[in-house]
């Protein structure tokens, strides 16, 4: 469906598609559903995506500006990789794939924090009007399916219970046998990693609205995780698809890729979102005017140099502590993680 339409209630845009099956998988009731030729329809999308294109095209009409685009290259490769999961696994060590995707589930149940955010009216911080914008959107219905969409809302699983669901078929309800607190404490998800995250330093001029530049920065990071989850999805996608690895004939597979659908609208709002932000002049608390290209391109560097470097850092070493960790329990453990350290790809 495409519209001209650039204006919409909350209740639209967390409207559904009429669906002709919902989509139930270890007898939980998912989000999402199927249309008459079984194809899978993500939620909340009735009016979301036609918004956000409609949005996009406004943006470019206004402004003749591309929204802010980050190529999935400029990541590199899932760690582990595909061939590293598959030794894992054939060598009876599959623990730290049933790691992984608790870790990915436990992150994803975090993201619907986003809706705690409270843009309130944003207009006496730009210049040009923000009327029937993403911007104007943020907190009438867009953060708000945002959260809904990762962990889930009143019957219905989202994301956080759909990658718990993956693995346990894949793996045939392997958690009755593991400590997840133990294991989720051991990848930096436990109680003191539950407390309150220090404020970061203020990176704007300081008259800038304190409240707008954390929201920007939270989009800004949380937009950079989920393209980076892409190289995730082909990962997982890859070697839960396979039915001599592991268990469900490939039914682990199928939820992540609609998982995968389901994160393309998180991906295009925020970019559509961040880049009316960067088009427009910004307006500090004395009226003094800030470009918007200064405002979210200091944001912007601060958030790819943070995936880059101390994030992706810091993820890395916790998956590498949960191999080495289950290699160590098992009687072949050394031959295992030497292996498993010579299908290393680039790092």
């Amino acid at each position: 469906m495409l519209t001209d339409q650039v204006t919409f209630t909350e209740a639209e845009l967390l409207l559904d598609h009429p669906i002709a099956e919902p989509l139930i998988e270890g007898g939980v009731r998912c989000h999402g559903g199927f249309d008459t030729e079984g194809t899978y329809l993500s939620p909340r999308t009735r009016f979301r995506i036609p918004a956000i294109t409609a949005w996009q095209a406004q943006n470019a009409q206004t402004f003749g500006t591309e929204p802010l685009h980050v190529p999935l290259d400029t990541w590199p490769a899932h760690f582990p990789n595909v061939a590293q999961a598959r030794h894992l696994i054939t060598a009876g060590v599959p623990e730290p794939l049933i790691a992984t995707l608790t870790r990915i589930g436990t992150v994803e149940g975090f993201g619907a924090n986003i809706r705690f955010l409270q843009p309130g009216d944003l207009q006496p911080h730009f210049e040009q009007d923000v009327r029937g914008t993403a911007l104007d959107h943020l907190g009438r219905g867009l953060f708000e399916a945002h959260g809904r969409d990762e962990a889930g809302w009143e019957e219905e699983a989202g994301h956080r219970d759909m990658w718990f669901a993956a693995r346990d078929i894949a793996f045939q309800s392997p958690t009755t046998e593991i400590d997840v607190d133990a294991m989720l404490a051991r990848m930096g998800f436990g109680p003191a990693a539950s407390g309150s995250s220090p404020e970061p330093t203020r990176a704007l001029p300081t008259d800038i609205d304190p409240n707008l530049e954390m929201i920007a920065r939270l989009m800004i990071r949380v937009l950079l995780i989920e393209v980076q989850a892409f190289h995730t999805f082909a990962w997982a996608e890859e070697w839960l698809s396979d039915p001599n690895l592991v268990a469900g004939e490939g039914r682990a597979a199928d939820l992540v890729s609609y998982i995968r659908a389901d994160e393309t609208p998180h991906v295009d709002y925020l970019r559509t979102a961040l880049s009316e932000m960067r088009d427009r002049t910004w307006i500090g608390s004395g009226g003094s005017k800030h470009p918007g290209t200064e405002m979210i391109g200091t944001l912007w560097q601060l958030g790819l140099e943070q995936s880059l470097g101390a994030g992706r850092e810091q993820t890395r070493a916790s998956v590498l502590a949960e191999v080495e960790h289950w290699c160590g329990k098992h009687p072949h453990g050394t031959a295992t993680l030497e292996a498993f350290h010579a299908l290393a790809g680039p790092a």
